[in-house]
């Protein structure tokens, strides 16, 4: 025959064999190790082989000839975490009100050969995917006319952009 504990009883139990089970397994994270100490730098964590490929700066077409006066839109992507980016999209600023504007977090999706390594958001209603894949960033979205809510001048952010060398020279 079962013995039966009130509603409380199970409670209690239920919560004690939990919170030793924590503290079992909280105790494993202390071992110790022979092998040489690394100091890791807080400000400059080692990034994933995915994060590594995505961070960067990118701009498109019109920024190599920014010295002549065209107008170009770039992206600065940095790591938020193992699978998030923080994205920021500027334009040409120097002579005029900027064209194109963004900031924003993504979310890895996932990757694959064929696709690359794809990142997604939601803004102005819509989804947002950022494509990366052989040092270009492609920015597309669920609904293309959207992505010109963040741009003036019938411009959009849907486009490919080209990973550059150095750090985008915002004017």
């Amino acid at each position: 025959m079962t013995a039966h504990l009130p509603h409380v009883s199970r409670f209690f139990v239920a919560a004690s064999l939990t919170t030793s089970v924590l503290l079992t397994l909280s105790g494993c994270h202390n071992m110790t190790s022979n092998t040489t100490s690394q100091v890791v730098n807080p400000s400059n964590p080692v990034l994933s082989p995915v994060m590594q490929a995505v961070v960067g700066d990118y701009a498109d077409d019109g920024y190599a000839d920014r010295a002549q006066g065209y107008d170009w839109v770039g992206v600065i992507v940095r790591a938020a975490g193992d699978k998030q980016i923080d994205i920021k999209v500027r334009a040409r600023s120097d002579l005029k009100k900027p064209t194109c504007q963004f900031d924003g977090k993504a979310v890895l999706m996932g990757q694959d050969e064929a696709h690359g390594i794809i990142f997604q958001t939601n803004a102005n209603n819509t989804q947002i995917f950022f494509q990366f894949k052989e040092n270009t960033l492609t920015i597309d979205g669920q609904e293309s006319g959207a992505l010109s809510y963040f741009c003036s001048g019938g411009g959009s952010l849907a486009g490919k952009y080209q990973k550059l060398k150095a750090p985008l020279e915002l004017m």
